[in-house]
């Protein structure tokens, strides 16, 4: 499991020209699920998810979780993050789990993240998504399980 996340000002995921979530102050995850991920991958996301410190402490150190930072997460499937770049110059989706799969263990994510903290949103799996976001710093990290 893979999450690209992205400290943010504010964030938002519309479908078809509707706002389907949105976040100001927080982190805007991109999310890729491989094929032999499971729910284990993703209790392991969820808690990097809510304690990677990435949020300015009264020093202006990182290190405060998004939890500390009263801020939001706004996690947007991205099946692409799943691909193989390694040959040739045209992606290979061989290591990305099959669609039904990456559903099951994104929303197992999302609900897992929602069941411990108050501020989540998401965009809508599957679906052509435009994202819009304002990255804070910019801070951007690559996180793996």
């Amino acid at each position: 499991m893979k999450a690209l996340i992205q400290r943010v000002s504010r964030a938002q995921v519309s479908v078809a020209g509707d706002i389907v979530g949105g976040i100001d102050t927080g982190l805007l995850v991109l999310l890729g699920v491989e094929k032999n991920d499971d729910e284990g991958n993703a209790a392991k996301m969820a808690d990097k998810l809510l304690a990677y410190r990435v949020f300015a402490d009264d020093q202006g150190r990182m290190n405060r979780n998004v939890v500390e930072a009263g801020g939001g997460l706004l996690v947007v499937s991205q099946f692409t993050l799943a691909a193989d770049t390694d040959k040739g110059l045209r992606p290979s989706f061989s290591s990305a789990a099959e669609p039904k799969r990456a559903r099951q263990l994104y929303q197992w994510l999302v609900d897992a993240l929602a069941a411990r903290h108050a501020l989540v949103a998401c965009g809508r799996f599957g679906a052509d998504m435009q994202v819009q976001l304002v990255n804070d710093g910019p801070v951007t990290f690559l996180l793996t399980t």
